[in-house]
C-alpha cells in the first residue's frame, strides 16, 4: 500500500508539472505573441526548451519547499497531506484555466500544502509561510510594477530620436531573447516547487533519508514542465496579452526583462518561491502606465488580482476536503 500510495503521490505531483505547464505557459510568451515577434508555436517550443534548461539550474527553491512551510509529514497520513495538497493544487489550476485567470500554480500548491496539513494536524510553519510565500506575494508584484515603469521609461528615452517602425523591429527581434529568459527563470522556479514535493515523498516512504534531490526526479518534473508548456494555454495567453493593454515590442521586451530579473534575483539570491504569474502581470501594468494610467484596463488587472488573494484559501479548502475524503475511504 505504502508502495501504491508514492506512486500515486508522485504520478498527481507530476500531472500538477503538467498544468502548471500549460497554466503558465502565457506567462513566458503572451507577450511575444501578442506582439507577434513570435508565432504561437515557436514560442512554445522555445518556452518548452528554456523551461527544462531552467530546471536544472538550482536546488534553493525546491529545499524551501520541502523544508521551510510544513512539518515532514509521516507514514500514510503524510503520504494522503502530500496527495490532498497536489489535488487541491490542480483543481484550482483547472478552474482558473478554464476561466482564463491568470492565477498562481505556485500559490495553489502552497496554499494546498498549508489546507492539507491544517487537515492532517501536523504543524505549519507559519513564520516560513509569510516570510517565503506572503510578503514575495506582495513584494515581487510591487517590484515588478516599479521595476516595469523605470525600464520602459528608459527605453522611451534611450529611443526618442529613433525611426519608430526601425526601433521596433529591433525591439521584436530582442524579444526572443527576453522571452526565453523569461522561459528560463519559469523553469528555475517551477519546476523545483514540484521537486521538492516529490522529495517529500520519497522522505515519507522511506525511499531516502536526505533532501537531496534525485536526478530522475529533475528530469521527469522538468520533462512534465515541458510538455505542458508546450501543450499551451491559450485562454490564460489571451488575457495577458490582449487583455491588460495591447502591447507593443519595446513594451513586450520591457516586462520580460523586467520579470525575468525578479525571478533570477529571488530563485539565486533568496531561494524565494515566487509567483511567475504575479511579475509577469505586474510588470506588464507597469510598462502599459508609461503611455497613460487609462492604457491599462484596471477593471480586468482587478479581476486579477482578486484571483491572486483568492488562490491559496481556495486551494487550501479543496485539499482539506480531499484529505478528510482519503481518511474516509483509506482510514
Amino acid at each position: 500500500m505504502d508502495t501504491f500510495a508514492l506512486i500515486m503521490t508522485v504520478g498527481v505531483a507530476l500531472f500538477f508539472t503538467y498544468t502548471n505547464g500549460f497554466h503558465d505557459s502565457a506567462n513566458a510568451i503572451a507577450t511575444s505573441v501578442s506582439t507577434r515577434a513570435l508565432t504561437p508555436r515557436a514560442a512554445l517550443a522555445m518556452a518548452a526548451v528554456m523551461n527544462l534548461a531552467g530546471a536544472f539550474l538550482g536546488s534553493g527553491v525546491a529545499k524551501t519547499v520541502s523544508e521551510g512551510l510544513i512539518e515532514t509529514p509521516h507514514g500514510s497520513s503524510g503520504m494522503a497531506i502530500l496527495f490532498a495538497a497536489l489535488v487541491g493544487a490542480i483543481a484550482w489550476n483547472l478552474i482558473t484555466w478554464y476561466f482564463g485567470l491568470p492565477s498562481s500554480s505556485s500559490h495553489a500548491l502552497f496554499g494546498g500544502m498549508v489546507g492539507a496539513a491544517l487537515a492532517g494536524g501536523i504543524a505549519v510553519y507559519w513564520s516560513g509561510v509569510i516570510e517565503k510565500i506572503v510578503l514575495p506575494m506582495f513584494i515581487s508584484p510591487i517590484i515588478g510594477l516599479l521595476l516595469g515603469y523605470l525600464v520602459m521609461c528608459v527605453i522611451l528615452w534611450l529611443f526618442r530620436k529613433s525611426n519608430p517602425h526601425r526601433a521596433k523591429r529591433g525591439f521584436r527581434i530582442a524579444q526572443t531573447v527576453s522571452a526565453a529568459g523569461m522561459a528560463l527563470g519559469h523553469g528555475l522556479q517551477d519546476a523545483q516547487k514540484t521537486m521538492g514535493v516529490v522529495v517529500m515523498g520519497l522522505t515519507i516512504a522511506d525511499v531516502q533519508d536526505h533532501n537531496e534531490i534525485p536526478v530522475w526526479v529533475k528530469i521527469s518534473c522538468a520533462a512534465m514542465l515541458s510538455l505542458g508548456t508546450y501543450a499551451g494555454g491559450w485562454r490564460i495567453m489571451r488575457t495577458l496579452g490582449r487583455r491588460i493593454i495591447e502591447l507593443d515590442p519595446p513594451q513586450g521586451f520591457a516586462a520580460e526583462t523586467t520579470a525575468a530579473s525578479v525571478m533570477y534575483t529571488a530563485s539565486f539570491m533568496f531561494h524565494a518561491p515566487i509567483s511567475t504569474t504575479h511579475v509577469i502581470t505586474s510588470a506588464i501594468m507597469g510598462v502599459g502606465a508609461t503611455k497613460r494610467v487609462s492604457a491599462v484596463r484596471w477593471g480586468v488587472a482587478k479581476n486579477i488580482i482578486l484571483g491572486w488573494f483568492i488562490t491559496m484559501p481556495a486551494a487550501a479548502l479543496v485539499a482539506a476536503v480531499i484529505y478528510w475524503a482519503v481518511k474516509l475511504v483509506f482510514g
